[in-house]
């Protein structure tokens, strides 16, 4: 037979599993990682419109501050520095309550320049596979030259990889390095939406972007995008 308080030992093994989950996930979100949308074509076509991606929020914490898991030879949690490159979500510089998503440019202490669409760092030109120009050239007269200017220290200039269609560095600046929240590093899950259903901000229309991926799931779904490594 079983001892009368194995009902109660049942019932507070459940509890403090459940506690340790909901402790587990607080602690991920809070940070290690966050869940990210893609509402525009900025990025285009590395990120598309209603792409669902992970941000590490853990891989550019400073070193100093990092628990020894992260600082090991063989880490799980691997922290680094920010390299050119990388696609990383920020609080955007002019309202930094909404998070924005760019490619790393420049860096620190580099001059930086744009000159008939061909970005150059210190006088070299940048190699960038990852950009599209779909604009014929002078048409974005503001976007396709930027004068010589060094990027002042701890702050970053990034840039939409639609490079005609991206409200970036060139036209608000630099990027604080400590706005900086994380690396975007995979889509998860990817859905066919409407470019301007990030506009549409009232409770009717969430509710029916909710119903839209109900009832849309398999048909509107991108599945061969899931699970891709963001680079």
């Amino acid at each position: 037979m079983l001892p009368d308080d194995a009902p109660k030992g049942i019932f507070r093994d459940y509890f403090e599993t459940i506690v340790t989950c909901v402790i587990f996930v607080i602690f991920a979100r809070t940070y290690v990682f966050q869940q990210s949308k893609i509402p525009t074509g900025s990025m285009i076509p590395t990120l598309l419109v209603g792409d669902y991606i992970m941000v590490n929020k853990f891989a550019f914490a400073p070193l100093s501050s990092a628990p020894a898991l992260a600082r090991a030879e063989h880490a799980l949690l691997p922290v680094r520095d920010l390299k050119r490159g990388d696609i990383i979500v920020f609080k955007y510089p002019e309202e930094p309550e909404k998070d924005y998503i760019k490619r790393v440019i420049g860096l620190p202490g580099e001059v930086l320049q744009i000159r008939d669409r061909q970005v150059y760092i210190d006088g070299k030109p940048l190699d960038e596979k990852y950009k599209v120009h779909r604009n014929p050239k002078g048409l974005n007269f503001d976007q396709d030259d930027y004068p010589p200017t060094r990027i002042p220290e701890n702050s970053l200039f990034c840039m939409g990889d639609n490079r005609d269609n991206s409200k970036d560095s060139r036209s608000w600046g630099f990027v604080p390095r400590d706005y900086v929240k994380g690396r975007a590093f995979m889509i998860w899950w990817s859905y066919d939406e409407d470019r301007d259903a990030w506009q549409r901000t009232a409770l009717a229309d969430k509710a029916s972007g909710i119903w839209d991926k109900v009832t849309h799931l398999f048909t509107k779904s991108r599945w061969e995008r899931s699970f891709q490594i963001i680079k």
